[in-house]
């Protein structure tokens, strides 16, 4: 029985990609000074009886390096994007034109930019758990079919294959944490 045992490193990885792709879609929501469409993301409206993301009720544009647009669809959303927008956290000021919604993007200062910092350390850590959360199933996975009988030698083999893909996985984090990291800091 332990010849046949096949540790799934594909089903791992995959696993360990989601958590890398999660972190960047959490950096993208970060605000680093200039106009991302991205960092509408998280922000929903209350459109229609349920909370609905901001590019479901209108298109989301970037003119300008220092601009965002929303042209809302329905007139009637206007007011309650205009309102998801103040009340995101995002630190942006929408200003009005008919149906469409300007958002310009102020100037990040100093401390502001060390606390988007610390944020993206934050990411990166549960980031880092995440992928962690996986090896320790991989390994789980290997302690098991030790038990049933599988080598010492192929256990070792198992062992390395996980952890050099763990290894490989956080170098990545850690990677795209300074890249972000370097991207605020930038003035």
């Amino acid at each position: 029985m332990s010849d046949d045992f096949e540790l799934d490193t594909d089903d791992l990885k995959r696993r360990m990609d989601g958590a890398m792709a999660n972190l960047r879609t959490e950096f993208a929501s970060l605000r680093t000074g200039r106009a991302s469409g991205s960092m509408l993301e998280p922000v929903m409206v209350d459109a229609y009886g349920s909370m609905t993301p901001i590019n479901q009720v209108g298109t989301v544009n970037v003119p300008e390096p220092r601009m965002v647009t929303i042209n809302v669809w329905d007139k009637g959303l206007v007011g309650k994007v205009e309102k998801a927008i103040r009340e995101s956290g995002l630190g942006i000021n929408p200003q009005l034109n008919g149906t469409i919604i300007m958002l310009p993007i102020p100037e990040l200062n100093e401390e502001r930019r060390r606390e988007l910092t610390k944020v993206a350390g934050q990411y990166a850590e549960h980031g880092r758990v995440a992928i962690r959360n996986v090896r320790r199933d991989g390994m789980d996975q290997i302690k098991k079919a030790k038990a049933d009988g599988m080598s010492e030698d192929d256990q070792k083999f198992w062992e390395a294959e996980v952890q050099e893909l763990t290894d490989k996985m956080i170098k990545a984090v850690d990677e795209a944490l300074e890249n972000k990291q370097a991207e605020i800091m930038q003035v």
